[in-house]
């Protein structure tokens, strides 16, 4: 019979084995929209596939934002400004709020706290989607469709919750009486919140503003639904105007995707440190 040691190797091997297969299941597809950017629309349409691009080039991004002779008019800088201001906005206004809310969830009792937090938590349950309609009734009546303080609004709205619960549980893990000594030592609540409690909280605070900014930037089906012009369309709802009756500029499109793509990866890289201790935090315990 095989001994412990060999099972557990084995074991080892075969989860290894099995992630590296799921991870690459996962990422074909983006690398396959990553390769085409740089490749012309005649070789995406070639049969059979052409993996790896004979003559890359940037003339697909080139293209889209309007420099060299073969251009689209697609006005993808308003859209990539309209996303930026959307998701930098909607993210700050939900980690004010939700560090606040967050504090007051983990510091203090009042009445219908438990509901209260019971019903932030249940609205995060009801799909985006699923408020497209009776958000397009409403913004429609006090106009804020094709406007981006609407989209912002909405964004706020789909993230404070998270936000909120995500900080509390950071904030529940600091001890109390490290704020309460600070305050014999002469410090105000407001300078023992931020000297003391902010500093350690950090860590979830970065990652919830990373997943608020990310849900902002690439939601899809509420702007689509809540934006019209290029005042307010955002990047992911500018992708359908490569598609045309018979045609679709696969090229174009994937060359926008990656544009959609890389600003998500330089934030997740700069707060990568924060985020890893965000989502580990807690985790072992002493």
């Amino acid at each position: 019979m095989m001994n412990g040691k060999l099972r557990k190797q084995i074991g080892a091997i075969a989860t290894w084995v099995l992630t590296f297969i799921l991870m690459v299941i996962i990422c074909v597809p983006g690398l396959w929209v990553v390769l085409t950017a740089f490749r012309p629309n005649g070789e995406v349409l070639a049969k059979p596939p052409v993996w790896i691009p004979e003559n890359p080039s940037l003339n697909n991004f080139a293209k889209i934002f309007g420099f060299g002779a073969d251009q689209v008019a697609i006005p993808v800088p308003a859209y990539f400004a309209n996303s930026l201001i959307i998701a930098l906005t909607s993210t700050a206004i939900a980690l004010l709020i939700g560090m606040s809310g967050g504090y007051a969830f983990a510091r203090y009792r009042f009445r219908f706290k438990n509901g209260l937090f019971l019903g932030l938590m249940l609205s995060r349950t009801v799909p985006g989607i699923a408020l497209s309609l009776p958000i397009f009734m409403i913004w429609s009546r006090i106009g804020l469709i094709d406007a981006k303080l609407g989209l912002i609004i909405v964004y706020v709205a789909l993230n404070v919750p998270f936000t909120i619960w995500l900080i509390d549980g950071f904030f529940r893990q600091i001890p109390k009486e490290m704020s309460e000594a600070a305050q014999v030592d002469g410090c105000t609540r407001w300078q023992a919140f931020w000297k003391i409690e902010f500093p350690l909280a950090k860590s979830g605070i970065a990652s919830a503003g990373i997943f608020a900014f990310l849900t902002s930037w690439n939601e899809y089906a509420l702007a689509s639904n809540l934006t019209r012009s290029t005042d307010s369309k955002t990047l992911p709802v500018g992708l359908m105007d490569f598609t045309a009756q018979f045609t679709i500029d696969w090229a174009g499109m994937s060359a926008m995707a990656v544009i959609i793509i890389i600003p998500a990866l330089i934030l997740t890289f700069l707060v990568q440190k924060h985020l890893i201790a965000g989502l580990t935090f807690g985790g072992v315990k002493g």
